[in-house]
């Protein structure tokens, strides 16, 4: 026999109780079903609205706050776009022309320099002692070209008395012009002393950026030395090389023929930030056949020196301006499988749904060629929730296109 107890209906103890947890717990949840349920029911019963004898009216959807502009009479450029390089439109390497001991540099790296300014020192002793030289030869060969003149006009005087022979006066007039060549060649000894002389002083070319010293003084350096002391760019002005479909070519080459200057912009990488404006110099005379462009070459004043050398830039060539088209801003043109289409805005504040025809788009503009009219209200912000027909809340200050 079990050790565990029996009770009065043969039943173990432990089973008994069980069965009497089990009941308890259903009896529990079933009271708390019945109690969520009246819950149920009288808030309904509640929020019933009171019927009428006609049908509740259907809750208006909210309107959509959107910000609209109006679109615009407006003039638009016909821009060509391409990466471009800075180019100076000119770099100076700058060498010694004569050999020599460099004694002082007088510049510093990275400064503006200007045409004529001295920028380093040979040592000048050496073109001293040829050019005192050459005045010594000079002085003497002009002291025997006079003697040898003297003696010519005697001779002359003799000859025509016929007290010499014509023999010796023709050999004295050989050797005055003698004298006079050997003279000449003196003088030319000597103006290239000089020359020598200015040349151990070097000056700047021309206007612009000095670079970084190549060279330390103290060195001795030679006419035929590649790199230079530094190299001078000119920064004002300075051009752009920028290249362009070949197709436009043609285009650009017509507005040239007609004396126009062709506005040219240069924009930073990102084509956010507008860097100088300037005008088209010249076309290259070929076409690159591997890329199938053409170059152009542009020339911006850089007063501010907002463009430096080998510089990348987007260039934007001015082509043509188009005047009185409806504008909108970008923003308002959507895409769609029917194609383009702009939200308008009807006085009841309403929104159509209009398919247009887009043209030029510049600057965040963009023309409108058909379907939509000056002075109609387009949505620009906003239209990712709009439906045809949906009501709008115009939000802040409506805009408009102006000119640029």
């Amino acid at each position: 026999m079990s050790h565990r107890e029996i009770n009065d209906s043969g039943l173990p103890e432990q089973t008994v109780a069980s069965s009497h947890f089990r009941r308890w717990w259903i009896w529990l949840l079933s009271a708390a079903l019945a109690v969520v349920g009246a819950y149920v029911w009288l808030a309904g019963d509640a929020g019933t609205p009171a019927r009428s004898t006609g049908q509740g009216a259907k809750s208006e959807a909210p309107a959509v706050p959107v910000s609209a502009v109006s679109a615009k009479m407006d003039d638009i450029g016909v821009y060509l776009s391409g990466l471009g390089t800075v180019t100076p439109l000119n770099a100076v390497t700058v060498k010694s022309r004569v050999d020599g001991q460099l004694m002082n540099v007088l510049f510093r790296e990275g400064e503006i320099v200007e045409k004529g300014k001295l920028l380093a020192e040979i040592d000048p002793r050496p073109f001293h002692a040829l050019l005192t030289q050459a005045e010594g030869q000079l002085i003497r060969d002009q002291a025997q070209l006079g003697n040898a003149q003297l003696d010519l006009r005697r001779y002359q005087a003799l000859a025509e008395q016929d007290s010499i022979a014509k023999q010796q006066y023709d050999t004295q007039q050989s050797l005055v012009n003698q004298l006079e060549g050997i003279v000449k060649v003196d003088q030319g000894q000597m103006e290239n002393a000089r020359l020598q002389l200015v040349y151990s002083r070097i000056t700047a070319p021309l206007n612009g950026r000095i670079g970084l010293r190549q060279i330390d003084p103290g060195n001795i350096v030679h006419a035929t030395d590649a790199n230079g002391l530094a190299v001078i760019t000119q920064l004002q002005p300075i051009a752009v090389i920028f290249s362009i479909p070949e197709d436009s070519l043609s285009r650009v080459l017509k507005r040239l023929k007609s004396s126009a200057r062709l506005h040219v912009e240069a924009f930073d990488r990102e084509m956010k930030e507008k860097l100088a404006t300037g005008y088209l110099l010249t076309v290259d005379n070929q076409i690159d056949p591997n890329t199938g462009t053409v170059k152009f070459k542009a020339v911006f004043p850089n007063d501010r020196n907002e463009l430096f050398p080998n510089q990348f830039v987007n260039a934007r060539l001015l082509v043509e301006v188009m005047h009185d088209k409806v504008i909108v801003p970008a923003a308002a043109i959507q895409r769609g499988p029917r194609g383009a289409f702009v939200y308008t805005v009807k006085a009841d504040r309403t929104v159509e749904m209009r398919l247009v025809t887009v043209g030029i788009s510049e600057e965040g503009k963009t023309s409108v060629t058909a379907g939509l009219s000056p002075g109609e209200m387009v949505v620009v912000e906003g239209a990712e929730k709009l439906r045809e027909g949906g009501k709008v809340a115009l939000k802040g200050r409506n805009g408009s296109t102006g000119k640029r």
